[in-house]
């Protein structure tokens, strides 16, 4: 009789089976996509609900150490926590299109990193064009700034499961930039309270970890208590936590070693982006979702109310209109004006939807919401309503569009399938 391997021991071989099968289809993004539009048509319903205050009080429950500064409520666990998950797999799906993909090349690189900044400029100018003389709410202008990668990535994946690589690409380093940029203006404009020494205390488990996976080492309780205390120590400097995880990720060696300039796929990148990546999908973007989503809309007079304040406006314009043309018209003015090209496998339609894809704002402009506005005040309920409504007309935009680009794809492909069969000649002596 066969011995049986651990795992099968432990789990069973039918368990061990099923949750193969689960890992497996947690890897598709279509799957992902759809968990987290379910989490986050969930949250909304419950939120607005009889029962909204139990929503209330699971999301805003607290637990951790309050001595290491981390009594946290569940959704700021999951918005620094879980999310860092998210941005770990995010940097190392970014290290190996910079090392070994599409961005390699400088000059394709920069075409995303700077229709990011353009995403970013124009939509705090019409925030600001719209609210000049409200008194207090021009503290609120990066709010529309910032694009939400995990529900930007979740509808591309779900409307887009033909378009072309190259716009996945070009929409997860534009979002990554964004994040970037935006926890920049968070730690500059929003943050007085920024711990240096922690921050610089952060590059040493950093380090450590680099080393740990330069020299390939894969034990899990070598590298998980250095990504831990890392993502601890940005936490406790007062910068949003997410950072970690995407600083993690670039460290992570692509290319074999010994001067090879083929990427390693049976290496490091490839090894943690197999094993997280269910977990990312299946946990922690679904999770987050679920604890992000459920912004109280107060019926029909608080949302009249909200549509009547210019910050609510300036949000709504700025994430809509703002994101689309600031990202459009920075790609096509640079490759009009400069040599830098667009990928040749996109067309203006695609980096149209993209550029509304990027209008999903939910994460990071809420949070930029809270600390403009504070947790209480009725600027903030109106942003919440805001970023809601700014996010969902963006991606129904973007769906329609790459929905349409989608379709004249998968009749292409099915027409070069079609004339492959007919030129196909059956080998008659086989």
């Amino acid at each position: 009789m066969p011995s049986e391997t651990p795992r099968e021991t432990v789990l069973g071989r039918g368990s061990w089976s099923e949750t193969a099968r689960v890992i497996t289809i947690l890897r598709k993004e279509t799957v992902g996509g759809a968990i987290v539009l379910a989490a986050t048509v969930i949250a909304l319903i419950w939120a607005n609900s009889p029962g909204a205050d139990a929503y209330h009080a699971l999301r805003d429950f607290r637990i951790g150490p309050e001595r290491l500064h981390l009594n946290l409520s569940l959704g700021a666990w999951a918005a620094d926590g879980l999310l860092a998950i998210f941005f770990f797999v995010v940097g190392l799906e970014l290290k190996r299109e910079f090392v070994a993909g599409d961005l390699r090349s400088p000059r394709r690189a920069a075409l995303p990193i700077l229709a990011a900044m353009g995403g970013m400029v124009v939509p705090a100018l019409i925030y600001v064009a719209v609210n000049l003389g409200g008194e207090g709410a021009l503290r609120g202008w990066a709010i529309p700034t910032a694009t939400d990668i995990a529900f930007a990535m979740a509808v591309l994946a779900i409307v887009g499961t033909h378009l072309p690589a190259a716009l996945r690409t070009f929409l997860l380093t534009l979002a990554v930039v964004d994040d970037l940029l935006a926890i920049i203006i968070i730690a500059v404009f929003y943050t007085s309270d920024l711990e240096l020494p922690a921050l610089v205390a952060a590059l040493v488990p950093l380090a450590l970890f680099a080393i740990a996976v330069q020299r390939r080492i894969r034990t899990w309780w070598v590298l998980l208590p250095l990504a831990v205390l890392t993502w601890l120590l940005v936490h406790e400097s007062g910068i949003h936590a997410t950072i970690a995880g995407v600083l993690l990720g670039f460290t992570v060696p692509v290319r074999r070693g010994g001067g090879h300039r083929e990427p390693d796929h049976s290496g490091m990148a490839e090894h943690l982006e197999h094993l997280l990546r269910p977990i990312s999908a299946g946990v922690a973007v679904p999770v987050f979702a679920f604890l992000a989503a459920g912004v109280t809309l107060g019926g029909w007079g608080g949302f009249s109310s909200a549509l009547s304040d210019r910050v609510t406006i300036g949000v709504i314009v700025g994430l809509v209109a703002g994101k689309s043309l600031g990202i459009f018209g920075a790609t096509y003015l640079l490759t009009r004006l400069t040599r830098i090209e667009l990928d040749a496998g996109l067309t203006w339609a695609e980096v149209l939807g993209l550029s509304l894809l990027a209008g999903i704002g939910f994460t990071v402009s809420l949070l930029i919401g809270d600390l403009a506005f504070g947790a209480s005040s009725l600027h903030d309920d109106h942003v919440k309503v805001g970023v809601l409504m700014g996010s969902v007309v963006a991606a129904i935009l973007a769906a329609v569009i790459l929905r349409t680009r989608n379709r004249a794809y998968q009749r292409l492909r099915a027409e070069e399938e079609v004339d492959a069969d007919r030129n196909t000649v059956p080998d008659v002596f086989e």
